[in-house]
């Protein structure tokens, strides 16, 4: 039997410090956050009224995983992760309702802006190139078929970090410099480039394709390092293709939420507020999402639970 959907995490143990889309933020010390995903999902900015089974525990345990595969492959890579050990001080039943969809991690300065990888032209990077022949203000080749990998190999695509309710804009580099300072800008861009290599190699070797990403990146302040929080590489902030379906000059299959967007657009339903998502689709988002966990990590998420 599927266990509740979560749509709310409520711990009166610890000060809640914010809830976005997905994740609700609590504060365990000076220095720890507790970093809980619920089962909400969210598409075109929009929160749906009902959440995905089980999407709360794929997102925060394939995360994990990244942070360990990432870790080993990037030796000097700093991440924001401590443990998927619950707090102490929880009661009984915070415990159990956090525990598999939670990770401790430590608190640092959050660079504003979303550092947007892209190997292969598609969603609004596709569209701009359409009617501009550019990505992000960048130019790019004539003739290039619709999710086709760029010929120079993947993009550092940043975008603004909008607050919640707001859309996120797609900026240029040179714009991210402005917003996150010259110090910073090329390393994070680096970083990202260098994260996406790591992790798509990673991934096609077990038959995916991971078409663009999203990474997030914070500063210790006390040593001046570019740390990698939030999710990482997960169906939310990635879009992943299989690789034996693939074909360029069309939409492609795939292993994230583009099936609930697809829906969405088709019902006309295209950010609209207070939509519920059918259980058949819910449920087939769910199946997506488990599917491409097992796939990457080579166990099943009842196996790592």
């Amino acid at each position: 039997m599927a266990p509740p959907v979560v749509t709310s995490i409520d711990v009166s143990s610890l000060p809640l410090i914010a809830r976005g889309k997905v994740r609700d933020l609590y504060e365990v010390n000076d220095s720890t956050l507790l970093f809980s995903t619920t089962d909400r999902i969210s598409a075109y900015d929009v929160v749906m009224e009902n959440g995905i089974p089980f999407k709360g525990a794929v997102l925060t345990q394939l995360t994990a995983h990244w942070f360990s595969v990432l870790k080993e492959k990037i030796p000097d890579l700093k991440t924001h992760f401590i443990t998927l050990d619950p707090p102490a001080g929880l009661t009984p039943a915070e415990t159990e309702l956090v525990r598999g969809r939670s990770m401790q991690v430590r608190k640092y300065k959050v660079f504003p802006i979303e550092a947007i990888v892209r190997g292969y032209i598609t969603g609004s990077a596709w569209k701009e190139y359409e009617t501009k022949g550019t990505v992000h203000g960048i130019p790019q080749l004539a003739g290039l078929k619709q999710c086709a990998a760029f010929p120079g190999g993947a993009l550092y695509t940043p975008s603004t970090k909008a607050e919640m309710g707001a859309h996120d804009e797609n900026i240029s580099p040179e714009q991210a410099a402005k917003i996150v300072g010259d110090k910073y800008a090329g390393r994070i861009e680096k970083l990202a480039l260098d994260l996406y290599k790591t992790g798509a190699e990673y991934a096609r070797a077990r038959g995916i394709i991971i078409a663009d990403v999203k990474f997030e990146f914070g500063l210790d302040e006390a040593t001046d390092e570019i740390v990698l929080i939030d999710e990482v590489l997960t169906p939310d902030s990635s879009r992943f293709w299989p690789a034996g379906k693939y074909e360029t000059g069309r939409d492609q299959e795939s292993f994230d939420k583009q099936y609930l967007r697809n829906w969405l657009t088709k019902e006309g339903l295209k950010a609209k507020e207070g939509v519920e998502v059918p259980q058949d689709i819910a449920d087939a988002t769910s199946s997506k999402y488990k599917e491409v966990f097992r796939m990457l990590t080579g166990k099943s998420l009842e196996e790592v639970l």
